[in-house]
C-alpha cells in the first residue's frame, strides 16, 4: 500500500534534499527520539544554529519525518511500497536507502509505541445473570413482572470493575438486536477496509 503525501508534507521534507546525509541521519535520530519521548525544543534550536536556518524549518523537517515513519508503520507499508512512496520527494539514492533502513529498523518499535498511545477501553471478562419474576404483591395478586439482573465484569489492564445492570426482557431483546446489527455491520467489506487501515 502506497502512502500518499500531501503537498505541505512534501514541502516540509524538501529541506532534507538541501542538507548533507549526516544531517539527515541526525534528523532521523531526533525523529525517533520524538516518537519515543516527545518533543525537545533545545535539540531543534541547537540543530537550527548549526545549520544556520530557522527553528521552524528544522521543526517542519523533523515533523515530516515523524509523519512519514508513523503513517508507514501504521499502514504496515512494505519496503518496496515505502521506496515508491518517497520517490516522489526527489531524494538521492543514498537518502532513500537511509530512510528505508531507518523505517525497517524502527517499524516494529513505532507500532508498539503507537499501540500504547491508543485509547485503552475496558475488556469483557465475565457476565453473571439472574432472572427475577414478581408473581404477586399485596395490592395485585396476579401479576408477572420479569426482571433480568446482569453483573458485568470488565478488565482494564490490571484493574477490574463490576457493573450491575437491571432490565426487562423487552429492552434486553432490543439491545440484543442492536448489538447483532452492529456485529453484522462490522463484517461488511467497508468496515473491514477501514479497520485494516486503522491497524
Amino acid at each position: 500500500m502506497l502512502l500518499v503525501l500531501s503537498e505541505e508534507h512534501k514541502e516540509h521534507l524538501s529541506f532534507l534534499t538541501k542538507v548533507d546525509i549526516e544531517v539527515v541521519r541526525e534528523f532521523c535520530k531526533i525523529s525517533i527520539e520524538f516518537i519515543r519521548k516527545g518533543a525537545n525544543r533545545r535539540v531543534y534550536q541547537a540543530a537550527a544554529q548549526k545549520l544556520n536556518v530557522d527553528v521552524t524549518t528544522v521543526l517542519h523537517g523533523v515533523e515530516g519525518l515523524i509523519y512519514l515513519m508513523t503513517e508507514c508503520s501504521k499502514l504496515m507499508v512494505n519496503d518496496l511500497d515505502f521506496q515508491d512512496s518517497i520517490i516522489v520527494l526527489g531524494f538521492s539514492e543514498e537518502l532513500n536507502k537511509e530512510l528505508l533502513s531507518l523505517y525497517t529498523q524502527h517499524c516494529k518499535e513505532i507500532r508498539a509505541i503507537l499501540s500504547n498511545m491508543a485509547m485503552g477501553l475496558p475488556e469483557y471478562h465475565d457476565l453473571e445473570w439472574r432472572f427475577d419474576v414478581q408473581l404477586a404483591s399485596r395490592a395485585i395478586l396476579q401479576q408477572a413482572d420479569p426482571q433480568l439482573v446482569l453483573r458485568l465484569h470488565l478488565k482494564d489492564g490490571e484493574k477490574s470493575s463490576v457493573h450491575t445492570l437491571q432490565t426487562d426482557p423487552v429492552n434486553l431483546s432490543h439491545m440484543t438486536s442492536v448489538l447483532e446489527s452492529a456485529l453484522a455491520e462490522i463484517k461488511t467489506q467497508h468496515c473491514r477496509r477501514i479497520l485494516r487501515n486503522i491497524k
